[in-house]
C-alpha cells in the first residue's frame, strides 16, 4: 500500500496539532512531510503551502480546503471539515489563524 503523504508547515501549531490529532494511523500508512526540514519534496509539488496543507493520496493531491475534508473523511470520528463545502467556508479563517499565529511567534511563512 502506498503511504497516504502529508505536506504540512511544522512551524504552524495548528498545522502540527491537526496532523497529530487525525486518528489516520489506524487505516491508513501515513507519511508526514514537516516542508520546513524537507523543502524539495515539498517543492515538487508546485502549490503554495502558505494556501494550505498537500494531501497525496495514491497519486492524486489534494490542497487547502479539499485536503483538510479529505484528511476529516479519512480519520475517525465524525467532523464538521468532512464536507467539501463546509471546510471550502472555514478554511480561509483557518488560513488567517495560521498567518496570525505564525507572526506572534516571530515565525515566517514558507
Amino acid at each position: 500500500m502506498t503511504p497516504l503523504k502529508i505536506v504540512y508547515d511544522g512551524e504552524c501549531p495548528f498545522c502540527a496539532s491537526y496532523v497529530r490529532l487525525l486518528r489516520l494511523r489506524e487505516r491508513h500508512a501515513v507519511r508526514l512531510i514537516d516542508a520546513r526540514i524537507d523543502p524539495e519534496t515539498a517543492r515538487a509539488y508546485g502549490l503554495d503551502l502558505n494556501e494550505g496543507m498537500i494531501v497525496d493520496l495514491d497519486g492524486e493531491v489534494y490542497h487547502g480546503a479539499r485536503a483538510v475534508a479529505l484528511l476529516s473523511r479519512l480519520s475517525r470520528g465524525p467532523g464538521l471539515l468532512r464536507s467539501d463545502q463546509v471546510a471550502e467556508r472555514v478554511y480561509p479563517w483557518m488560513r488567517r489563524g495560521r498567518a496570525l499565529a505564525l507572526t506572534l511567534l516571530g515565525r515566517k511563512p514558507l
